[in-house]
């Protein structure tokens, strides 16, 4: 007998992670669609690409398809939704004492080498989709709002550390845009192969925040 009978007719069926079965099909069918999208765009170039073809893939229907994502391109970059979003549940649990940069660039890591669930450069094609982000428009626009709605909540969390206001102090906004500004740097260098073609992002993430390390204080030291 398995749980779902044993708790009794009508009870959800969980699994280990807390799901019920209507969002453990929710989530498995997003996750069809995001990768059918890739697949798609990858195979025949973003503008051959549908949203009819996309949930056809996936074998769904178009409205089915309308439930999970308002277009072809965020159906393609829900990872990077996904991956902001762990991060943000990473730098919400860093010590309270470590300095906000400090703190985003460790959860940037702890994302990064989480061996639960693998950051994008342990996923396959997601390099190469990253790589059409600058040049296709479409693709980047939607990149760019994952981008912001990702680096609003940090500026939230951060600010939430510091004991601030956002709107009246300028430092988690700040923090966020630097910390946040070197992840994209290199992840759009590691999406081109540029810089020695590091395919390891780990460490390639690791050595552009030791250089905006070094250029800060650089920088204090030359102001000062």
């Amino acid at each position: 007998m398995n749980k779902a009978t044993e708790s009794g007719p009508g009870a959800p069926a969980t699994d280990r992670g807390g799901e019920d079965r209507r969002q453990r099909k929710a989530r498995q069918t997003r996750e069809a669609l995001a990768d059918a999208a890739i697949d798609l765009i990858l195979e025949h170039g973003l503008a051959a690409v549908t949203v009819e073809a996309v949930a056809e893939r996936a074998d769904v229907t178009r409205r089915t398809f309308s439930r999970h994502f308002g277009s072809k391109e965020a159906a393609a970059l829900d990872f990077t939704r996904a991956d902001g979003d762990r991060i943000n549940a990473a730098l919400r649990t860093r010590p309270a004492d470590e300095p906000p940069l400090a703190a985003y660039r460790a959860a940037v890591r702890d994302w990064l080498t989480d061996p639960q669930t693998p950051g994008l450069h342990r996923r396959a094609r997601t390099r190469a989709l990253l790589a059409l982000v600058d040049t296709e428009p479409a693709l980047f626009a939607a990149y760019e709002r994952v981008r912001v709605d990702a680096q609003d909540e940090s500026v939230r969390i951060i600010a939430d550390r510091l004991g601030t206001d956002p709107v009246r102090d300028q430092r988690p906004a700040v923090v966020v845009g630097a910390a946040a500004g070197v992840l994209t740097a290199a992840l759009r260098s590691w999406a081109r192969g540029t810089h020695g073609h590091d395919a390891d992002l780990t460490a390639h993430v690791e050595r552009a925040y030791a250089v905006l390390t070094q250029e800060a204080a650089l920088a204090a030291s030359h102001i000062a």
